[in-house]
């Protein structure tokens, strides 16, 4: 038996999770005029039909996110792309597999009626309760100035992702307990919520220039795996968001003007 196989059967048991869970088919059908979506459109895809090794921990779906609640729109704990975009991720998968690591995603397609939910929760200042961890340090009435939040996302398009890489064997995270001690994004590894990615120098969702992909004071293993996931994506098609290490976007995306809005079930 290859190494790789061996390497792809260790990943998949060691998912996140079962792979039954995630890979129902996703149904394409197109919106009703002049209603709402409710079907993913043709060629969308399920990424566990693509690929079952890529670990699967959907932040949205949960309350363990920078807004407290799970996002307008998840109805389930999957990811959804276009295909394009989910057969370059396993290219981009095969090529880490090899050097003994998987990718784990946290957000794939995003409804724009999350991204709705995003802007409403930032108007709401009374509602800090996640604060500690994802945005200490700025100020909740500055989220649209300075970026973190805004009306439309690549993510709505379905070629964006957000994303990291486990050494194998990928141990799952352990599950966030509403109302736990919350510690900021960018302490150390140690010291963070415990997530089962390398040391990327902050949490997934920081919003902190700390989480600038090249942001200089990143150094050492921190930055080497920053570029490791950089590299592996950047070869595979996708070009990241200079001010999120976890964020990346198929370059030949199909529907690069449209924002979807059916949910992720």
């Amino acid at each position: 038996m290859s190494r790789l196989s061996v390497v792809l059967r260790a990943v998949v048991a060691a998912l996140v999770l079962p792979v039954a869970a995630v890979s129902a088919p996703a149904v394409a059908a197109p919106a009703v005029p002049g209603g709402p979506q409710r079907q993913a459109p043709p060629g969308f895809v399920a990424l566990a039909e693509v690929d079952p090794t890529i670990v699967q921990e959907m932040r949205y779906a949960g309350v363990h996110n920078f807004t407290g609640h799970r996002v307008e729109g998840y109805e389930r704990p999957r990811c959804l792309l276009t295909r394009p975009a989910a057969e370059a991720l396993r290219r981009a998968q095969r090529g880490l597999l090899r050097q003994g690591y998987t990718l784990k995603v946290y957000d794939c397609y995003r409804p724009q009626r999350a991204v709705n939910d995003f802007v409403a929760w930032a108007k709401d200042l009374g509602d800090v309760r996640m604060k500690g961890e994802f945005y200490p340090r700025v100020e909740k009435s500055r989220l649209f100035e300075d970026g973190y939040i805004a009306a439309k996302s690549g993510h709505s398009r379905g070629s964006t992702l957000d994303l990291t890489v486990v050494r194998l064997p990928a141990w799952p995270t352990r599950p966030y307990v509403p109302g736990e001690p919350l510690v900021p994004c960018f302490a150390p590894r140690a010291e963070r919520f415990p997530d089962n990615s390398v040391d990327m120098g902050t949490g997934f969702d920081c919003f902190d220039t700390l989480s600038h992909t090249l942001d200089p004071r990143v150094q050492g293993r921190q930055r080497a795996n920053r570029l490791l996931l950089k590299s592996a994506m950047e070869r595979a098609g996708f070009g990241n968001l200079p001010e999120e290490w976890w964020h990346y976007t198929l370059k030949d995306e199909p529907y690069p003007s449209t924002y979807f809005d059916f949910p992720v079930r």
